[in-house]
């Protein structure tokens, strides 16, 4: 069964199992308690939900240890597959200084 759900106009992904395929989290249960902490944007906008939808172009703002980090989403994978694979899903953003 694929994970990408039809919504709307574009398929999205829940930001929980998003964050765990991509391996920016290490557990799905750590992705779900990062997007509920309320402290996590996505295209700006404040979320406190795991199942906050996510779409290719998207956003991510998330605190990451001592640092902030930004993606950009440019794929929506189906499975959590090998770091190679999960690299080609997202584009690291610099922050300005």
């Amino acid at each position: 069964m694929a994970s990408v759900v039809q919504s709307g106009h574009a398929p999205t992904l829940r930001i929980d199992k998003y964050l765990w395929f991509v391996r920016l989290a290490k557990s799905r249960s750590i992705a779900q308690a990062m997007a509920e902490q309320g402290t996590m944007r996505v295209n700006g906008r404040r979320i406190e939900r795991a199942h906050s939808p996510i779409r290719v172009g998207d956003l991510i703002t998330f605190a990451h240890g001592a640092q902030v980090r930004v993606v950009r989403v440019l794929g929506l994978p189906l499975r959590r597959g090998p770091a190679s694979e999960a690299l080609t899903c997202y584009e690291e953003l610099e922050l300005g200084s």
